[in-house]
């Protein structure tokens, strides 16, 4: 990963564009979208979007910009970029953002446009009242580490809160009164092992285990480009076996030999 996706709240900031043309009208209706002030070259900002045409002009420009500390993304010149533009799915609040660094953006496109098919317009309204009843979800499982396991299953395919489910998922509310149960798992540990270095070959359900999981061991020999397909936020521990206490949450020692 050469980048780092991040959120910027632009609601009244102010974003310098520069440029005429197509590209400038489809950046120009960004910004606004979003609430941004567009200003000239000259104003104090943070960002600026460079779409001008002439490469020399352009250079020149971003040159300029740099030069004052500002970050800029120059469209359609990706090794001028200090910041990346995504494809965009827009279920306010929820946001997914596709991006290629600039090696294509007719397959962020293509992506966009598959997500949107696969994402329901429901998709903000039950993220607005996960987002109220998080009070009601602390004082239902005051501890951290069950409250997100709770939370994992209940968003699982076929879970209660499925936002991927081809009904409308049961509200929150009840989910919250009626799971008197709690979680079926709180401590769990997993082993992959792995048939290749090719994240390809891992199948779905090392996927989605890769991608709950709190914390991975990364026995002798298992690659990075396996590691990155873990949580961005997990923590990534090498190990030399098995460990011996693996902690809290969902652990996974993934290993290119099989575990005796």
């Amino acid at each position: 990963m050469q980048t780092l996706p991040l959120f910027f709240r632009l609601t009244g900031k102010s974003v310098i564009l520069l440029g005429t043309g197509e590209a400038a009208e489809a950046k120009a209706r960004l910004l606004e979208r979003v609430g941004a002030e567009i200003v000239g070259e000259d104003a104090e900002v943070a960002l600026a979007i460079v779409a001008i045409e002439d490469d020399a002009e352009a250079q020149a420009a971003v040159e300029r910009l740099k030069a004052r500390g500002i970050l800029v993304n120059a469209v359609d010149r990706p090794d001028l970029c200090d910041f990346m533009v995504p494809a965009i799915v827009d279920r306010d609040p929820v946001i997914v953002a596709i991006g290629t660094g600039g090696a294509s953006a007719g397959l962020a496109k293509a992506l966009r446009q598959r997500l949107e098919q696969l994402l329901p317009a429901r998709l903000g309204a039950l993220a607005r009242r996960l987002k109220d009843k998080k009070e009601a979800m602390r004082e239902r499982w005051p501890d951290g580490a069950v409250r997100r396991l709770a939370i994992d299953e209940a968003l699982s395919e076929g879970g209660r809160l499925d936002p991927l489910a081809p009904h409308a998922p049961v509200d929150v509310d009840e989910w919250i009164v009626e799971d008197s149960a709690g979680p079926s798992r709180h401590d769990q540990f997993e082993i992959v092992q792995l048939r290749s270095a090719d994240p390809h070959d891992l199948t779905i359900g090392e996927m989605l285990l890769l991608g709950r999981a709190d914390r991975i061991f990364l026995a002798p020999g298992v690659p990075e480009s396996i590691a990155n397909r873990a949580r961005a936020d997990a923590e990534r521990i090498r190990a030399s076996g098995l460990p011996d206490n693996p902690g809290a949450g969902l652990s996974v020692y993934i290993t290119v030999s099989p575990v005796e």
